[in-house]
C-alpha cells in the first residue's frame, strides 16, 4: 500500500487554514471534473482530490493524519503503525459529507471500519433538546490490567478549529476504571463525556475502545494468552516439571517426555479472566546449549558418535 501525501495532492501547505483547503478543493475539482476535463487521468486526479479533501476538511481526520508525521513521501510503502490513532477523540460517524466510495486502500486503512464504528444518532437532531454527539477514542492498556482490573488516568486530545481555521488539539484528563476481564477491542462507555447538548438535552457519551500494549513475552487472542517457553533438549527428551511465568505469577508445568519444539501445552483458565476464562498456551521452544567449552564440545561429540539421528530423514537426504 502506498502512502498518500494529501497536502501535496491539494497543492497546499501543512499549516493551511480550513478556508485555504476549501478554496484549493474548489479550484482542483473544477480543473479535473470529468465533465469538463477530457484528459486521460482527469477522473483519477478528481478522485484523488476528493479523497484528500475528505480528510483535510475534517478536523478529526486531519489531526489523525497529521499524527503520522512529515517524513512520509507519496508512493512510499506504508502500513499504519500499531495504535497510531490512540488517545484521539472522534465524533460519531467521522464523515466528511463527501462520498467515500472508490477511495484508496490507504484511506480505508486509516479511516475505514475501525475509525468510527457507529453512525450519528440524528433522529433527534431537529428536536430542540437534541442529545449531544457521542465521542469515540482508542486507549492502550497493559495486559495485566485485564487480569486484575485497574484505575488509570488517560489524556485524550480532541481536534477542533481555532478562529483562523487551524486544527488545534484540546486536551483533557480522565480517570477511568478498567474492569477485570476486558479483552482487545472491547469498549467502555463513559456516560455524559461526549459533546454537550446545545438545546438543553443530555450530553453525548464517550466510548473508549481498548487495545493492549505489545507485551514482551505474551501474545493475546481474545481471552487466550500465548507464551513461547524455552526448554532444554533433555527436558524435551526426558520430561520435566518447569516453572512457567503467567501474568499472575509463576506456576509449575509438566513437560512430558518426547516433547517437540513448537508443541502447544494448555494451562486451563490461566488466560484473561472472564465468565468463561481464557486459557494460557505454552508453546515449547527447544534451545540448544552453546558448544563454548571443551566439556560442552565433548558432549556434542559423544552424541554425534553414539546417536543414530538424522533430522533430515523426511527430506530424503
Amino acid at each position: 500500500m502506498d502512502f498518500k501525501d494529501y497536502y501535496k495532492v491539494m497543492g497546499i501547505n501543512r499549516d493551511s487554514t480550513s478556508d485555504e483547503i476549501k478554496r484549493a478543493y474548489k479550484k482542483l475539482a473544477r480543473k479535473y471534473h470529468p465533465d469538463v476535463n477530457k484528459a486521460a487521468d482527469a477522473e483519477v486526479r478528481f478522485k484523488e482530490v476528493g479523497e484528500a479533501y475528505a480528510v483535510l476538511k475534517d478536523p478529526d481526520k486531519r489531526a489523525s493524519y497529521d499524527q503520522l508525521g512529515n517524513d512520509w513521501q507519496s508512493g512510499q510503502d506504508f502500513n499504519p503503525p500499531p495504535d497510531w490513532d490512540a488517545g484521539f477523540e472522534f465524533k460519531d460517524g467521522g464523515s466528511s459529507g463527501a462520498s467515500q466510495a472508490g477511495f484508496s486502500d490507504f484511506f480505508d486503512s486509516l479511516f475505514g471500519k475501525g475509525y468510527s464504528s457507529q453512525k450519528p444518532n440524528n433522529q433527534h437532531q431537529a428536536d430542540y433538546k437534541a442529545r449531544g454527539e457521542d465521542y469515540h477514542a482508542k486507549v492502550v492498556i497493559d495486559l495485566e490490567d485485564a487480569y486484575l482490573g485497574a484505575t488509570r488516568s488517560i489524556v485524550l486530545q480532541s481536534p477542533e478549529l481555532d478562529k483562523q481555521g487551524h486544527v488545534v488539539n484540546k486536551k483533557r484528563t480522565l480517570k477511568i476504571k478498567i474492569p477485570k476481564g476486558v479483552k482487545e477491542g472491547q469498549r467502555i462507555r463513559l456516560s455524559g463525556q461526549g459533546t454537550p447538548s446545545h438545546g438543553g438535552g443530555a450530553a453525548g457519551d464517550l466510548y473508549l475502545e481498548l487495545s493492549f500494549n505489545t507485551h514482551s513475552i505474551y501474545r493475546v487472542v481474545e481471552h487466550d494468552v500465548y507464551l513461547d517457553l524455552p526448554i532444554t533438549p533433555w527436558e524435551a527428551a526426558l520430561g520435566a516439571t518447569v516453572k512457567v511465568p503467567t501474568p499472575l505469577g509463576p506456576v509449575d508445568l509438566k513437560i512430558v517426555p518426547a516433547t517437540k519444539s513448537g508443541q502447544k501445552l494448555r494451562l486451563k483458565a490461566r488466560g484473561i479472566p472472564a465468565k468463561t476464562a481464557g486459557d494460557l498456551y505454552v508453546v515449547t521452544q527447544i534451545v540448544l546449549p552453546p558448544a563454548d567449552s571443551e566439556a560442552a564440545k565433548a558432549i556434542y561429540k559423544k552424541m554425534q558418535d553414539e546417536l543414530d539421528f538424522n533430522p533430515r530423514t523426511l527430506l530424503g537426504v
